[in-house]
């Protein structure tokens, strides 16, 4: 009989998205999937792959020696020098990566990871499969969701092992300033802990102008702390190219560190997966040399439904407050005032826990999605400092925008 390990849970993202698939006509702004397709340099690059014969066999643990050596170029156009030979690991995914890099970092009296609440709602599930514990920090609402140092300092002990975190942050938008990662460095050096720094949206970093023009220049490069040599040794950066070249599907990335720490990763990225998938280590190399341009077209796009979807929010103050993000495509509004519950969560025991049967932004997005058949990702899934709110992707495109926010508007106005 199955026992729960350490009780891991399903991400509550595909939770919302399997109850979704069983309601007709949702509007989802729940995953974070670009709406775009694989431009089709990429796809074109795998076929090319598939019909010279090249992708039926493993590559290199490491990945394809080409695709490192174009990794190699690209980190170092971004200021970060890493050789592709002993120090770049292609993964099937960031998940896959930084469950790689945990498994190896986690030792029996070193076992505590520390991340960020709101961050990325998988962290917390992949420490515990690493065989770790997941230690909150949260940040700083009132200071546009920053890092709180005071909260860090108090946290962090002999046992820690990792700090880990999204820059720019999943769910909030917010981008961790050059002088604050330093500083977390100085305490994660002083206790002898990694850094692990996902950075899977580090393209899509954006200006103040809502409704920029076409060829208008947006968004900034975005400091990594994979860039200080003398922190080699204590970074582990992780990068997929889910987001950036819309290619969720793939399951495609890479990492990079020291040798010495590259050397113990990739013994466990080899029990764990062999190889990341060679045809799409050749669509990836693909979309490192010649999908540049399609980068910049997602990232205009991505700022104008920001803008759209901003324009919502503002309209809806009576029932939401929000931080503009800076980066990612996502917003991550507070709940001001909840409508009358509508839903009861425990019809879905099956599929929930205990503590998100209770949980007031769990009880909320089941509103929304058996009410207004609109489906978000309640704050809670974010850690504990996401209570009361929820996050809202304006990856998707304009027409499910606009249905999805008319959707919540109706829903609101007519229950208060």
């Amino acid at each position: 009989m199955f026992q729960r390990t350490q009780n891991i849970n399903l991400s509550p993202i595909k939770t919302m998205e399997l109850l979704a698939s069983k309601i007709s006509d949702v509007v989802s702004l729940a995953q974070g999937i670009p709406s775009f397709d694989t431009p089709s340099i990429i796809k074109r690059a795998a076929i090319k792959a598939l019909n010279r014969g090249v992708v039926a066999k493993y590559s290199l643990t490491y990945g394809l020696s080409e695709l490192r050596e174009t990794i190699e170029q690209k980190l170092a156009e971004d200021n970060m020098f890493y050789d592709f030979e002993k120090e770049i690991i292609v993964v099937a995914g960031s998940i896959e990566g930084i469950t790689a890099a945990l498994i190896a970092i986690i030792e029996q009296n070193k076992d505590e990871i520390i991340i960020f609440s709101p961050d990325y709602t998988s962290y917390a599930e992949t420490i515990k499969v690493s065989g770790g514990k997941p230690v909150y920090v949260n940040l700083s609402e009132q200071n546009n969701w920053q890092i709180d140092f005071d909260e860090l300092s108090a946290k962090i002990s002999p046992r820690t092992a990792a700090i880990m975190f999204s820059n720019p942050n999943n769910p909030t938008g917010t981008i961790f300033s050059k002088d604050n990662l330093l500083r977390l460095a100085e305490i994660a050096a002083s206790n002898n802990a990694f850094i692990i720094s996902d950075e899977v949206y580090k393209d899509f970093v954006y200006s103040d102008t809502d409704y920029p023009k076409p060829n208008e220049p947006i968004g900034k490069a975005l400091f990594s702390l994979a860039e200080i040599s003398e922190l080699r040794k204590r970074v582990i950066r992780i990068f997929s190219l889910s987001k950036a070249y819309a290619m969720a599907g793939w399951r495609i990335g890479f990492l990079h560190s020291d040798e010495e720490n590259i050397q113990e990763i990739l013994k466990t990225h080899d029990s764990l997966v062999t190889c990341a998938p060679v045809i799409s280590q050749h669509a990836a190399l693909a979309a490192l040399d010649f999908a540049g341009k399609e980068i910049d077209m997602f990232r205009y796009e991505f700022q104008r439904r920001r803008g759209l979807t901003c324009k919502y929010l503002n309209e809806l103050s009576d029932f939401f407050s929000y931080h503009k993000p800076i980066g990612s495509y996502f917003i991550f509004p507070r709940v001001l005032k909840y409508p009358q519950t509508k839903v009861d969560a425990k019809k879905y025991k099956n599929y929930l826990t205990p503590e998100q049967m209770e949980s007031p932004s769990w009880q909320f997005a089941l509103d929304l999605l058996y009410q207004a058949r609109v489906a978000v990702v309640p704050g809670l899934a974010f850690g504990p400092a996401g209570e009361n709110h929820i996050r809202l992707s304006f990856g998707r495109n304009k027409k499910d925008i606009d249905k999805a926010m008319g959707r919540i508007r109706k829903f609101l106005t007519s229950n208060f």
